[in-house]
């Protein structure tokens, strides 16, 4: 389908699992792969790694896909990206991730993952960038994400639909990734809804209900995966320590450079992670 088909979602009548394996049916037409093992939804400092997990066998506009519209943020690029990793395994990378803020509806945000997962995907590695509530975290710093709060209020989950999140950021997927990186810390992802920053205040209340990584993205994502049986590694790139902790104004200008500055190694080691799995 085409870019028409973008907002397909919208309709509340629309089931949107069926929009999933339209957009899945679409991406093995356009890549001519019909299968993927792994997907990973790469945020902010995060892109390099999909040109170093394996050989890039295509790499397709998201807009050509059903139900995908263009990205808002610079950082993301808005492609979709079939690779052939070592082991002979698929992964599909996805460089078109929808925010919360952009009021869309959870829909589109999950939408990527569910889509994932129609493609076969059983690992889905979500990354992002993201402000650091541990003092000693440096800008620059990967954070395995051992659980989160979900403070958008908001759920992917329709109706009476009940999924267990225990596990939600698979222990097994995090000890293969400090057998990696045995100095990763971890840490638990607190969503907000954005688009602004969190004040000192909002920042302190994550920190006293357990949160230690703020952020935009993910948790939403994450629930969608495991309701489609899918394993989840999450990690933050530490772009800021978050207000009220750092005394400087945050910007995003600030997330982007943190980004570009630690990309070479928190990719690399993405990649070795990916290629342990």
């Amino acid at each position: 389908m085409s870019t028409t088909h973008s907002h397909v979602l919208d309709d509340p009548m629309t089931d949107p699992f069926e929009v999933a394996a339209a957009a899945a049916a679409d991406i093995a037409n356009l890549t001519g792969v019909g299968h993927h093992d792994i997907a990973l939804t790469l945020g902010s400092g995060w892109a390099k790694a999909a040109d170093l997990i394996g050989e890039t066998v295509a790499t397709i506009p998201a807009t050509e896909v059903t139900g995908f519209s263009r990205p808002a943020l610079e950082g993301h690029v808005g492609s979709l990206r079939s690779i052939l990793l070592p082991g002979g395994k698929r992964a599909l990378v996805i460089g078109a991730r929808t925010h919360y803020y952009e009021g869309h509806g959870v829909r589109r945000v999950v939408h990527s993952v569910r889509t994932a997962a129609a493609t076969g995907a059983k690992v889905m590695i979500l990354t992002n960038g993201a402000g650091g509530i541990k003092p000693h975290w440096t800008p620059g710093t990967p954070v395995l994400i051992s659980d989160h709060i979900n403070l958008t209020f908001d759920s992917p989950l329709e109706g009476a639909t009940f999924v267990d999140l225990t596990d939600l950021y698979s222990s097994r997927l995090r000890a293969i990734a400090k057998g990696i990186d045995p100095t990763l810390d971890e840490g638990v992802y607190t969503q907000f809804r954005g688009p602004h920053y969190e004040t000192p205040a909002e920042v302190q209340m994550a920190k006293a209900i357990g949160g230690h990584i703020v952020g935009m993205s993910t948790a939403l994502e994450a629930i969608a995966a495991r309701q489609a049986g899918m394993e989840v590694l999450g990690m933050s790139l530490i772009t800021n320590l978050a207000a009220g902790i750092q005394t400087s104004p945050l910007s995003h200008a600030e997330v982007l450079e943190a980004g570009r500055d630690a990309e070479p190694v928190i990719s690399a080691l993405l990649a070795q992670i990916v290629d342990a799995l």
